[in-house]
Formats: structure tokens, C-alpha cells, sequence
């Protein structure tokens, strides 16, 4: 995470950097990226970078922990606008984000960042409000969420029914790049497999 430098940086000079670091792990993956690039285009010297993140590392998963806080948040609105449905917010988000892919620069990042996926991506992008570690968040959060139709019998099964849900998300997302899915085709099959996970898999 950023170095307490970073954060008193004015707002311009922190968008600048931001900025010139997206272009380039837009440009290539993470293994592949150049400190001398982001630099260069966000024109500071190579000591100001690490004052403000140890490496571009630090930096890549950054940009994609705001991804995630930007999106729990988003995740929060649509569940209360939805009444508690789970599901229909998972695809009311899962459309936002594909839709989302529409402006190039965002699309060739997250191209890059599932394509590339790894545990630790993986594990920044589903790291969210029910994790524990964020208990005001995790508790907001489960709160809201509208239980009785739901099959389950306690709070942990719960919590690992979403597990599911937002692996399969992830899982739906990186189809979309991986077969450069029309948005129709992305939508479609992520909701079918979310209607499959609503009905089980297993007759009574």
C-alpha cells in the first residue's frame, strides 16, 4: 500500500501518477511493466516513486484494492435499491462492469488484470464487505441482505454461499476477455449460471 507520502501529495500530482501507472499496466501486464515508463509519463524523478510505493508491485495492487472498496461500495447501493436481493445485485454489478469495459483505457487494464490472473489478484478482487476483517463494513453488509427466501440455516453458510457467488463472478469476467464476449453473451451466461446456483444442482 502507499507510503504516507503519497496520500499528502496534492490531488492533481496523486491523479497524474495514478494515471501514467493504469496506462501502463494497461499496455502490459504486471510482470512486464516499467517503473522507468511510469515515471517518465507522470514526469517524477525515480527516488519521488519510491517515496510513495516500495515497488510497482505495491503500486498495481493498489489501483486494484480502489477497484475493490469502489466497488463494495457500489455493491451496498444496488442492495439497498434491490431490498436485500443478492442476486439481482450481483447482476445488476456484473453488467455495470462489463458495460464499464466500453471506455478503452479501463478495458485494456482489467484485460490485462484477468487475463493475468493469479491468488493474489484473485484475492484482492474478492476481498470484500462480508470479510470479517472489516466488521462495520461486514456487518452493514450481511445485514442488508434479504434472507428469507434464502436456503440457508445460519450466518456462516451465508457467508459461503456469497464466496460462491463472487467466485463464479470473477469467473464470468474473465470469460469476457478471454472470448471477448459481446456484452448480450457475457450477460447471458453469468445469469444462467446464477439462476443454476438459486435452483441447485440437486433434486429434492
Amino acid at each position: 500500500m502507499p507510503k504516507q507520502t503519497f496520500y499528502h501529495l496534492p490531488k492533481e500530482k496523486k491523479d497524474t501518477l495514478i494515471h501514467s501507472a493504469k496506462k501502463e499496466f494497461s499496455r502490459v501486464p504486471l510482470h512486464e511493466a516499467s517503473i522507468a515508463n511510469i515515471i517518465k509519463s507522470a514526469g517524477i524523478p525515480r527516488g519521488s516513486f519510491y517515496q510513495y510505493f516500495d515497488d510497482k508491485e505495491d503500486l498495481y495492487f493498489y489501483l486494484l484494492d480502489e477497484f475493490t472498496q469502489n466497488t463494495n461500495r457500489r455493491v451496498m447501493t444496488i442492495l439497498r435499491r434491490k431490498q436485500g436481493d443478492l442476486t439481482e445485485t450481483l447482476i445488476d454489478l456484473f453488467q455495470h462492469i462489463v458495460q464499464s469495459q466500453h471506455n478503452q483505457d479501463n478495458k485494456a487494464f482489467f484485460k490485462n488484470v484477468f487475463l493475468n490472473m493469479n491468488y493474489k489478484i484473485e484475492n484482492t478482487l474478492a476481498r470484500s464487505m462480508y470479510e470479517k476483517s472489516q466488521k462495520s463494513h461486514y456487518l452493514s453488509f450481511l445485514k442488508l441482505v434479504k434472507t428469507d427466501h434464502l436456503n440457508i440455516k445460519c450466518e456462516q453458510e451465508l457467508i459461503d454461499m456469497i464466496e460462491i457467488m463472487v467466485s463464479v463472478t470473477i469467473h464470468n469476467l474473465v470469460r469476457v476477455f478471454v472470448l471477448n464476449l459481446s456484452e448480450e453473451e457475457a450477460l447471458t451466461k453469468y445469469i444462467n449460471q446464477i439462476e443454476l446456483l438459486k435452483k441447485g444442482f440437486q433434486k429434492e
